[in-house]
């Protein structure tokens, strides 16, 4: 590419390499892989920006033309800086840290000219592919930027070795990549984890956290399934609760807007007041962090863990979001009674909907509590409907409109928990039953190696809890009434094989999430051993494959120096075979006109235009006999 200054004397010698279009194209192709997936986070305005400025470098490139002035370039970050500013309210954290830098790469292509520029922004490019896993840590994410750090690699091979071919680049690049991933496997195993985010900034620097919101909509839920980021781990002391019975309480919603839940005020309880019954569970959750201040407990809590309340809806509640991994102890009850703390408030905010909507399903609602007796029996009623009328649990249900829940129960009949729950809530309400939203986690998959339970976030779920006279809040999964086998296999075996669970959800991936079917120590080491046996057989294959690609005229040349230099008579490394044949021959007087007659056949072998096949036969048999 063309310069816009001219270059000072002696750059030359000083190896300064003015560089051409063709000299970055590949660079420009390296960073548009970076940059596209940050695009449809990115503000319109800067996307624009962004496209600009590399066509005009590349147009700048094509022709006699100089660069900008740096003032223009000043004006450019000044002016892009302020705008992002006022689109981020802010120029830190996260989201605007990212804009930034796409916003100074781009610029720094106007100010591209020599190769020393063209390896910082080679190393600017590395940074922001990392920047792309604060967004998504998925396989096509990592694939992707695998493909961008393998052609910016070849960009810095090619302006450390100016000339080569792009296969020879390409080449070199993948082999530094393959040697240098036993140090990648070292420090990802053995390098300290640091507590909290990784992007450690103000405003945003936990809104990548993946966990359940502080709100309830259709599809919701069902996006959170897609992670297969764990949630949080569980050891239970002694016996384990049954599929069925593993409900991990979260936050409870109150508010409907006809769209959205919400929860209702904070309340403290002061202390966990409920009816227990049947054996109590111990156990100890290690809670990954998710920047909210709820805390998740195997439904009903007995205890609290330290620096924590508990509301009058029994939400387990941190005095400080938790923004690192926490360990607290538990003791549970799955069979029990809960009264709550005001029955009259809880039954009053149990019953609230908004005005005009769903009117199909408040007839219905309407028409069960017109025939029946008790609320047990319309919850029953309710319950039948979802067992009955042909639901469809699936993670990519319709999307619905102002009449969600008209919508879900009478055409679409598809949804996921956060659908079910939702409107068996409203139906409830509509039929004069105080109920709730529930939302957690159901589930777990238990290691029989090491004892412990993990909990995914593709085991969110939602569930409803109505109020029963002489009974308390009584839990209802809707779920479970449609699709049984989601509470008691989990929600890989519940929804179509088509839906996109994350591979570690997959039923049929079950020795990727606990390990071996049958696991023990002896089994383990048994495959270590095996395993640690296969790569050191391919490795010695792929070395004796090495070792015979070899010409075997210098591998017998290379016997021969070697049993010389045995002999007090080591080649040089500067030595060339005339040379070193001349000299050993000299040394050896004996065995003089044998070691010229090997170095004859071995310079027409190696480099002779026409080698004779038998020179090589010959050679062999000298080699062979060859004795100092």
């Amino acid at each position: 590419m063309r310069s816009n200054r001219t270059p000072a004397k002696g750059s030359a010698a000083r190896g300064v390499v003015h560089l051409q279009l063709r000299h970055v194209f590949w660079l420009l192709a390296g960073l548009a892989l970076v940059v596209a997936p940050h695009m449809p986070r990115l503000p319109w305005w800067l996307n624009l920006i962004a496209v600009v400025l590399i066509a005009w470098r590349i147009y700048l490139g094509l022709g006699e033309h100089v660069l900008p002035k740096k003032w223009l370039l000043a004006m450019l970050v000044v002016g892009g800086t302020i705008g992002i500013y006022f689109t981020y309210r802010t120029i830190f954290g996260r989201d605007s840290g990212v804009a930034l830098l796409v916003l100074f790469l781009s610029l720094k292509l106007l100010e591209l000219q020599t190769s020393r520029d063209a390896m910082v922004l080679v190393l600017l490019t590395y940074f922001l592919a990392l920047t792309n896993f604060f967004y998504s840590q998925t396989l096509p994410t990592a694939g992707l930027m695998l493909a961008s750090v393998l052609m910016n690699t070849a960009s810095l091979v090619h302006f450390a070795a100016p000339g080569r071919a792009l296969r020879a680049n390409l080449k070199t690049a993948s082999v530094l990549l393959v040697q240098a991933a036993p140090v990648m496997l070292i420090l990802f195993f053995l390098f300290p984890r640091v507590q909290g985010p990784l992007w450690g900034l103000p405003q945003d620097a936990y809104s990548g956290v993946t966990g359940l919101s502080d709100s309830m909509s259709p599809g919701l839920i069902s996006r959170l399934s897609q992670s297969d980021a764990i949630a949080f781990r569980v050891k239970f002391q002694k016996e384990v609760p049954a599929k069925p019975q593993l409900y991990w309480r979260g936050p409870v919603f109150w508010h409907f807007d006809g769209r959205t839940w919400r929860p209702g005020e904070f309340r403290p309880f002061g202390q966990l007041k409920f009816e227990a019954s049947g054996i109590p569970y111990d156990y100890e959750v290690t809670l990954e962090p998710h920047n909210h201040n709820w805390l998740f407990a195997l439904e009903l809590a007995a205890k609290l863990p330290p620096a924590s309340n508990v509301t009058t809806d029994y939400m387990l509640i941190s005095r400080t979001p938790v923004r690192a991994r926490m360990r607290y102890d538990m003791r549970s009850y799955t069979t029990f009674t809960a009264r709550g703390a005001d029955e009259a408030d809880e039954i009053k905010r149990g019953l609230q909907l908004p005005r005009g909507f769903n009117p199909r399903a408040r007839e219905l609602a309407q028409s069960w509590a017109a025939g029946v007796k008790s609320d047990a029996a319309i919850a029953q009623k309710a319950f039948a409907y979802f067992r009955e009328q042909g639901f469809l649990y699936t993670l990519e249900p319709p999307l619905l409109g102002r009449d969600s829940v008209d919508e879900f129960l009478f055409s679409s009949k598809q949804g996921f928990c956060e659908h079910y729950a939702s409107s068996f809530t409203f139906l409830m309400r509509a039929a004069g039953v105080p109920a709730r939203v529930v939302t957690g986690y159901q589930g777990g998959d238990l290691n029989p190696v090491d004892g412990y339970m993990i909990v995914r976030q593709s085991d969110a779920h939602a569930w409803v809890e109505t109020w029963l006279e002489g009974r308390g809040w009584v839990r209802f999964d809707p779920t479970a009434a449609a699709s049984p086998v989601r509470v008691e296999s989990g929600v890989a075996a519940a929804v179509p094989s088509t839906d996109p669970l994350p591979l570690m959800s997959r039923t049929s991936m079950q020795w990727l999430r606990v390990g071996m079917s049958e696991p023990s120590w002896e089994n383990m080491a048994l495959t270590l051993f095996w395993g640690v046996s296969g790569l050191l057989a391919l490795l010695a294959a792929w070395l004796l494959r090495r070792m015979s690609a070899i010409d075997p005229a210098q591998r017998l040349w290379l016997r021969f120096c070697a049993r010389l230099a045995k002999n007090g008579s080591p080649r040089a490394a500067h030595e060339g075979p005339a040379d070193y044949v001349a000299r050993t021959a000299e040394r050896h007087p004996a065995q003089a006109e044998r070691i010229r007659a090997i170095g004859a056949r071995y310079i027409a072998l190696r480099y002779g235009e026409l080698a004779d096949p038998r020179l090589l036969s010959e050679l062999r048999l000298l080699v062979r006999e060859f004795r100092v």
